[in-house]
């Protein structure tokens, strides 16, 4: 990365002071501070509704996330799946969501199921509380504006890096 550090500097005042002039950073302070502003000082627990193959593929990095944020809980509608272990999380079903989020004060939702459920999973994570949603139902759900909707769309995503690579061809 080409980073100009009066840029960095820049970006870092617009959350408050962290340095002296002249003398430079507290490494440590701003870590931590740094941590604080992206909100990784404390437990995020994550429920995903959807035991299918990309549920259980996102249930299995599971492992990789950091400590603050994990996979909490899964759920699923199919009673096939349900009871199903997915790395050491047993699928729950639907009626349990919103006591489950509710209890342990679960914030954030990963959805995986078919665009025909994903608005009904939206709401129930919206009824249960949950403020920011992870959507990889092919379809845009409807939030109220509180609730933060990141639309995972591996398709526009493609084609943004074979869009890149025209570009790329295009330079030389």
């Amino acid at each position: 990365m080409d980073l100009n550090p009066a840029q960095i500097r820049k970006d870092l005042a617009y959350f408050g002071e962290f340095g002296k002039k002249g003398i430079g950073y507290d490494v440590a302070y701003l870590i931590e501070k740094i941590r604080q502003i992206l909100n990784l000082d404390k437990q995020n627990p994550v429920v995903l509704v959807g035991a299918g193959n990309l549920g259980r593929a996102l249930s299995n990095y599971n492992v990789y996330l950091s400590d603050q944020m994990k996979i909490v809980a899964v759920f699923d509608a199919s009673p096939g799946k349900i009871g199903q272990t997915i790395n050491n999380l047993q699928v729950k079903p639907m009626e349990d969501l919103i006591p489950t989020v509710r209890k342990l004060g679960v914030r954030i939702g990963i959805i995986t199921v078919p665009a025909s459920e994903a608005q009904n999973v939206a709401n129930q994570f919206i009824e249960a509380g949950v403020e920011a949603i992870l959507n990889f139902a092919p379809i845009i759900i409807k939030v109220p504006p509180e609730v933060r909707v990141h639309n995972a769309d591996f398709t526009a995503d493609l084609q943004s890096l074979a869009y890149y690579l025209v570009e790329k061809n295009t330079e030389a």
